[in-house]
């Protein structure tokens, strides 16, 4: 039977947190606690995504969602990218690795991870950055997937909407990380999220999942107040004990040193929060829109940085109630 948001014990759902935090642990430990873990497989290969699948089918038998990178439709300007390598030299000395040099952008092997999904079907697939086709979202749900899909907007729900989806997030302007935005080009949307949750309820009986600084239980009780069915958390599980959290990045969730976050695209080329630092301060003058490209731009510099710094410490609004627990402590403590 068809996974539905009803099945949970608790209303929470794991973000999927592509580069490493959403390791096979941690989403098996939010599903066996009550909720909805989910593994990411953006900037993993086919391959790698399913041995992942394979991980948590072997630590639990409860449900899980697998998120996959729609491949970016609007391109970047290859003089943008040209100058935003030039302009990232200095650092690359200073770290001492090569300097940066634009790769082609790739579709992170989005056909071939539709094709094992389709294969050997997890209970949820979800979708970031953009839509999948007709056809591909009912395939999957033909494959016995539930389908979810991500908007940043109303017409972006609208959108995905079409598509008939059996959940959709809706994701608002406090969220850690990357946007969900459908159009890398666009400026992110500002529209709260319960306005955005109050605007997209009367459009559909479609299951909500609201997302974006949601960090308390009274953050889950606000937004199932306001009409969502269940509540997405990422920078709440960042310090998990499960977590693939690198060092630094907890290091800098933890220290204090940051006093805001802010929303860049110095990191990869599309708008991400993040706890400000001074890579951000740097590199903002010189930023582009460029996603993908900016990304693999930037990766050998924040993989040689040795300090918070020079990387991307994406967080949320609600970074500051963090804490260092288990997966299932971190649910308790969301859960309404």
């Amino acid at each position: 039977m068809t996974f539905r948001l009803t099945d949970l014990t608790h209303p929470i759902i794991q973000a999927p947190m592509a580069g490493g935090p959403s390791t096979p642990a941690l989403v098996a430990a939010v599903s066996r606690a009550g909720g909805l873990g989910s593994l990411a497989a953006g900037y993993r290969t086919a391959a790698d995504m399913v041995d992942e699948i394979a991980a948590v089918r072997r630590l639990t038998d409860r449900p899980f969602a697998m998120n996959i990178f729609v491949p970016e439709v609007h391109p970047s300007a290859p003089g943008d990218l040209d100058a935003y390598a030039r302009a990232l030299r200095p650092f690359a000395a200073e770290l001492g690795v090569p300097a940066p040099e634009v790769r082609p952008a790739g579709d992170d092997e989005y056909g071939a991870k539709l094709e094992e999904l389709l294969a050997d079907p997890v209970p949820v697939v979800s979708f970031t950055f953009g839509l999948p086709t007709a056809e591909h979202v009912h395939a999957l749900q033909e494959a016995g997937s539930a389908v979810v899909l991500n908007a940043t907007t109303v017409a972006e729900a609208q959108a995905a909407l079409a598509l008939d989806p059996d959940a959709l997030v809706l994701q608002g302007p406090l969220a850690g990380g990357h946007r969900a935005q459908h159009d890398q080009r666009a400026e992110p949307s500002e529209l709260p999220l319960e306005a955005l949750l109050d605007a997209v309820r009367g459009l559909t009986s479609v299951p909500l999942i609201a997302a974006g600084g949601l960090a308390t239980r009274a953050d889950v009780v606000r937004v199932l107040e306001a009409g969502a069915h269940a509540a997405q958390a990422g920078t709440a599980f960042l310090l998990a004990e499960e977590a693939g959290t690198r060092p630094l990045h907890r290091r800098a969730l933890e220290a204090g040193r940051s006093t805001e976050t802010v929303v860049t695209r110095v990191f990869s080329g599309r708008p991400a929060r993040g706890l400000r630092n001074a890579f951000i301060e740097r590199m903002t003058p010189h930023s582009v829109i460029g996603y993908p490209e900016v990304h693999f731009l930037t990766s050998p510099l924040r993989a040689a940085a040795t300090d918070p710094d020079g990387i991307n410490a994406w967080a949320g609004t609600g970074y500051a109630h963090c804490r260092r627990a288990s997966a299932a402590e971190i649910l308790a403590d969301l859960a309404p």
